[in-house]
């Protein structure tokens, strides 16, 4: 399959009722040869989930959502070429790492592009949609996590704008795993 022109496809946000195409996409995104560095799970636990985790799943970041919200690049046909979502971070509470958030922010989690679509300008499209919403949602700051050995996804993410905090993450996996974070400040 050949891609299309870049252009030729709407960035948007995801319904609901979407869930099985949410679905294909994320476990396209854990086939990649760099899941291992960019997602906290593996394709087996994704693939083995039941339908109702999907479906909740979409619900919780679709339009109309405010705890969340997914972004998409779709093209005629409706095949997804790329994917992120932005959580809300609320001050006060602590993240998934149990740091504690200081003020309301945005975490962007999920970022996938097929890679037909890499080096299009197709992933900087998705951020500057998630960060819209995220701006329009009165969110202070946005920021990520990203492994250190995930060069292309740095890449991508400081072309987006957004730049290392100095802040480092342990992850679960182990002693020494680490990841760090990039932040953008509105």
């Amino acid at each position: 399959m050949s891609a299309t022109a870049p252009g030729d496809y709407v960035i948007r946000s995801i319904r609901a009722d979407e869930w099985p195409a949410l679905k294909e996409l994320r476990l396209r995104a854990l086939r990649d040869p760099l899941a291992h560095l960019a997602y906290l799970e593996t394709y087996d636990v994704a693939a083995a989930r039941p339908d109702s985790f999907w479906q909740e799943r979409a619900a919780g970041a679709a339009e109309g959502a405010s705890g969340a919200r997914q972004i998409v690049a779709e093209v005629p046909g409706g095949m997804w070429l790329g994917t992120l979502t932005v959580l809300v971070e609320e001050a006060g509470t602590t993240d998934w790492a149990g740091f504690p958030v200081d003020r309301r922010q945005g975490h962007v989690v999920g970022v996938f592009v097929r890679p037909e679509w890499r080096g299009s300008g197709l992933t900087k499209a998705l951020f500057d949609a998630g960060l819209e919403w995220a701006w329009a949602s009165g969110l202070e700051r946005v920021r990520l996590i990203v492994h250190p050995d995930n060069e292309r996804a740095q890449g991508a993410y400081r072309k987006a704008g957004f730049a290392p905090s100095g802040r480092t993450v342990p992850l679960v996996g182990g002693p020494g795993d680490y990841e760090l974070e990039f932040v953008l400040e509105r």
